[in-house]
């Protein structure tokens, strides 16, 4: 739970937005200490991408992430005490909601993970102080990123390039996270318009621990190819037929 007003008025012990940052400012002034390059996991709070962005206007070999439900949810949600809100970091609130879509839009921030920490459901039946931290991700990733460009917050390049080209560059992968001759075959097709409600009962993951169960989205990934195999179709996604039949008669 986020230390603000939402964790007094619920009960339950905060964790502060400090406590993030302090970490993040002392990782960048290693950076600039040993020149060594840093990559800060599930950025949250303002003051932390502040560090970040204040790091790179130095030149400092810094880059950082950030996870979906961090900028769709904030501390908020928790109201009903649901222990598939509690995540680490926990849901922030509304300001820093707004920073981390800020970064995003000037490029301070550059990678976007999943965070996918399922648990089983018992292991999250439990108050939520006693519930393990995490929820799954991997199904709603890209399509909440979507919703960014479809409120004009984001362009559908920035968003190909926080998935896949900038975590490429930044952990050295120069064969992965492109569509150049002789790179590894591992695509995902992504579709910007196609409509879906996500049901955490038809998901891919043997766990349902998630926040978005029974949300409207638009955009998905539809189709997922692994060293050149096809692994995943959406189950709600019919123009892919309608590829596969075209392919078909041009044959």
């Amino acid at each position: 739970m986020h230390e603000g007003s939402w964790s007094l008025i619920l009960g339950l012990r905060g964790m502060p937005a400090a406590a993030e940052e302090v970490d993040a400012i002392r990782d960048c002034a290693l950076s600039k200490l040993t020149g060594a390059r840093v990559h800060l996991a599930h950025v949250s709070t303002r003051g932390a991408i502040e560090a970040v962005r204040r790091a790179k206007d130095a030149g400092l070999a810094v880059s950082c992430e950030v996870a979906p439900h961090h900028w769709t949810l904030t501390d908020e949600a928790v109201a009903e005490y649901d222990t598939n809100t509690k995540m680490s970091p926990p849901l922030r609130s509304q300001e820093h909601v707004e920073a981390i879509l800020e970064g995003m839009k000037d490029g301070t921030i550059d990678a976007i993970a999943t965070d996918h920490a399922p648990h089983h459901a018992d292991e999250k039946a439990l108050e939520f102080d006693e519930a393990p931290f995490g929820i799954t991700g991997l199904e709603t990733a890209v399509s909440l990123a979507f919703d960014l460009v479809s409120r004009g917050l984001i362009s559908l390049e920035r968003v190909v390039e926080m998935c896949a080209t900038n975590p490429a560059r930044i952990f050295g992968l120069r064969d992965r996270g492109s569509l150049m001759e002789n790179a590894h075959a591992d695509v995902t097709i992504l579709d910007p318009q196609v409509e879906w409600v996500f049901d955490a009962k038809r998901s891919r993951s043997k766990s349902r621990n998630t926040p978005f169960h029974g949300r409207s989205l638009t955009g998905a990934a539809v189709a997922t190819i692994v060293g050149g195999r096809l692994v995943y179709l959406h189950p709600d996604y019919t123009r892919i037929n309608e590829i596969k039949q075209q392919g078909a008669s041009a044959k």
